[in-house]
């Protein structure tokens, strides 16, 4: 399956120089210090990463779908899974609610800055009581004049301790509905904003880089010209960018299963027992033809689902397939690359021990295997 041209190949020479060099050599520091620095966006601003799909006169370099997924395969054989997943919220999960239905005006103020990672994006959407369910929101938005005033709060929120930029969705209480999906709208919502604090930074088992926050709205006053997209449809605009979330997600998981292959051979051609290196051994090979099979399969699924949705198509069933099918996926591979490193799998020091807990994530968040096999479902008409 030919998918990318020259000029992809070209971006993802670029893109991996940039994180052999600038990435790989700090992921230890930064998975002990919590948190990615912020000093890395703008030098990813300064090299065009962060709005290539983006229109030029925003800062953006126009280009095309699969553009991205060269950045976001990239960025997920840095061995951190905390980069990758920090990268993806800002360009694919927070900032498309102001590219896609922001007002003219509110593009011009902030897409330039977000382009050139001065202002790092969050997308606030989950709450305590709500996960997966969307339609569950509680936080509320009250119209008073010249702004919306919001209370409640969000919870597991990736970039939320550092992140400059929130796209929040509040249900809008004049727009009460007998559907529960109707009322929902989405904000911008800047970190100065008065009323709006981060609560806590969450520890977590895994993606240990990556800022997970729980945030808080007490009268929280947001200018009304930075409410989203129309009143009230909000909800259609998070499945919206929920497709792009997911697409990013099966990406991520292909391209940290392959590096973890990668790695795991490399093991157990060095690694000696019973006479001869593991690599020679039957039931050793044969695992990682399993895996490397099983990888290839969630590759040519993203990838066709990619083209399907990079050409208009309706795509919710695919997106959901791959989602589902790479995220367990990836799980089966930190098994089973875990097993073959033996006690080594079980240490800090190795790159492997990482991968297993950060891919435990991949069957929960942006929509849980369980959801994912509902949603199929509902496409097949059952």
């Amino acid at each position: 399956m030919k998918v990318f041209a020259e000029h992809h190949d070209m971006f993802r020479a670029t893109v991996r120089a940039f994180v052999e060099r600038e990435v790989m050599p700090h992921v230890e520091a930064w998975e002990a210090a919590g948190r990615i620095p912020k000093t890395i966006w703008p030098r990813m601003g300064e090299l065009g990463f962060l709005g290539v799909e983006y229109d030029e006169k925003y800062g953006g370099a126009g280009a095309d779908l699969f553009t991205t997924a060269v950045l976001h395969e990239e960025c997920a054989r840095s061995r951190s899974g905390s980069f990758a997943m920090a990268v993806g919220v800002h360009t694919d999960m927070a900032s498309p609610h102001l590219y896609w239905t922001g007002r003219e005006a509110l593009k011009e103020k902030y897409l330039p800055a977000i382009c050139r990672g001065e202002k790092l994006c969050a997308v606030a959407v989950t709450e305590p009581g709500g996960g997966s369910d969307v339609a569950a929101i509680s936080t509320r938005a009250t119209r008073d004049g010249t702004h919306y005033v919001l209370n409640g709060s969000k919870m597991f929120i990736t970039n939320g301790a550092l992140a400059d930029l929130y796209f929040v969705a509040a249900r809008v209480e004049a727009r009460e509905a007998t559907r529960r999906h109707q009322g929902i709208s989405m904000f911008l919502v800047e970190r100065e904003t008065p009323g709006f604090s981060v609560s806590r930074t969450l520890e977590k088992t895994g993606m240990l880089a990556s800022d997970t926050a729980e945030l808080t709205f007490q009268d929280a006053r947001v200018p009304a010209e930075n409410l989203l997209g129309r009143e009230g449809v909000g909800f259609y605009e998070v499945m919206r960018v929920f497709q792009r979330e997911r697409l990013v997600a099966g990406l991520h998981a292909v391209a940290m299963s392959e590096r973890a292959l990668e790695d795991t051979i490399a093991y157990v051609r060095e690694r000696h027992a019973f006479g001869g290196p593991l690599s020679e051994k039957q039931i050793v090979r044969h695992k990682l033809a399993d895996l490397a099979t099983l990888i290839e399969a969630g590759r040519r699924l993203t990838y066709a689902a990619c083209q399907h949705y990079a050409d208009g198509g309706e795509a919710v069933r695919e997106v959901s397939m791959v989602k589902l099918f790479t995220a367990e996926m990836a799980n089966r591979v930190a098994y089973d690359c875990v097993q073959l490193h033996g006690g080594y799998g079980y240490m800090r020091e190795y790159a492997i021990e990482r991968f297993a807990r950060d891919v435990r994530l991949f069957t929960i968040g942006g929509g849980t295997s369980e959801i994912m096999k509902e949603i199929i479902a509902k496409e097949l008409h059952l």
